[in-house]
């Protein structure tokens, strides 16, 4: 392999991560909005909040991370999707922004109304957000961003039928991932009744997600027929994974196995990015941008590489370490619960 198509590995590895973390937080957000009121969606958030705390700002580090391959690996392209698609871009970065803010301050606040405002605009931009990153990507997909400064069209790009259709997926995912993991999350918490909640959401989200995938077929094959010629070519086999994998999450969250159906969930979103990159590649860009056409000076992919392989080592035992914390402190959180307050006049162990 060549050194862009190892950088460009590495960079659709950071995207599924993305995909994957990040999207299930966006998720989390999609359920706040649909909790209920404020007493009675109130353990609903809570374990949201609880859920998604200590890791939504590192989850964003994948993003940085592909922008980084990207602008460094493959500027033309970068600099092609950027000045394409800079309005749908634009508003993902306002909305990145204005959910990160709200999620802060309405932890910060303690009037109803300051609370109300900010949770409304957390779980806003949760969906807004994730819906125009996938109107990008189905933009690029269907080839509507040629090679070069704004040559496409600004509207057109994004707002067509795949990049529409690509939006409600992208919106439908981050749903299932996140009531998926969720359910493991509550029962660890001992909120049974909870964990119940969301494997019904998780069950009704997963469905209406294949559905919405299944009707896109006919979507592709007339808006977009390259990619539906690779999805039903030689990307076909990671199709049927994704779809497997779907179905057999399913069947995990009827038999309620919530520690497995994390896997599983997880293996049926990955396989639909991979497949997308499998059926599109070698070119990044529609219809003749290739990998080799449009990669950065091989000096500049070696050195990149180098300096990922350092980063490497310092950034993955991190993440791992507080991922392992934050579990661990759940765990923690369950046991105390269960055993029940200590006596009064002594601690709790």
């Amino acid at each position: 392999m060549t050194a862009a198509q190892w950088l460009l590995l590495v960079a659709w590895a950071g995207l599924t991560l993305y995909v994957l973390f990040a999207g299930a937080d966006f998720g989390g957000g999609f359920w706040d909005l649909l909790a209920g009121g404020d007493v009675k969606g109130m353990p609903q958030r809570r374990l949201i909040e609880h859920s998604i705390g200590p890791v939504w700002e590192a989850n964003h580090v994948w993003l940085i991370f592909v922008i980084v391959m990207f602008w460094t690996g493959f500027p033309a392209v970068f600099a092609s999707v950027a000045s394409t698609m800079y309005i749908p871009l634009t508003l993902v970065a306002f909305g990145i922004i204005a959910r990160g803010a709200a999620f802060a301050f309405r932890k910060a606040s303690t009037e109803l109304w300051q609370q109300r405002l900010f949770g409304a605009a957390f779980a806003l931009s949760s969906v807004l957000t994730p819906f125009f990153l996938g109107t990008v990507a189905g933009g690029v997909a269907s080839g509507r961003v040629p090679l070069g400064i704004a040559r496409g069209d600004l509207v057109a790009s994004w707002l067509n039928p795949t990049s529409v259709l690509a939006g409600l997926l992208a919106v439908g995912t981050t749903a299932y991932l996140a009531a998926a993991y969720l359910t493991a999350d509550a029962r660890r918490q001992g909120q049974d009744d909870l964990a119940e909640a969301f494997r019904r959401r998780a069950l009704v989200t997963g469905a209406v997600t294949g559905a919405v995938a299944l009707g896109g077929i006919a979507v592709l094959w007339a808006d977009a027929p390259r990619l539906f010629a690779g999805l039903t070519g030689r990307a076909l086999p990671i199709v049927v994974v994704s779809a497997l994998a779907g179905l057999v999450s399913l069947v995990l969250l009827v038999q309620r196995r919530y520690v497995a159906v994390r896997a599983t969930a997880a293996l049926a979103v990955a396989a639909v990015v991979w497949g997308w990159a499998v059926a599109q590649y070698p070119y990044l860009l529609l219809p003749d941008a290739t990998v080799a056409k449009t990669a950065a000076d091989p000096a500049v992919l070696r050195a990149t590489l180098a300096v990922l392989a350092v980063g490497t080592l310092l950034l993955v035992p991190s993440l791992l370490w507080l991922f392992s914390l934050f579990q661990r402190e759940h765990a923690v959180a369950a046991h105390d619960q269960a055993d029940g307050p200590a006596p009064s006049g002594h601690p709790a162990a």
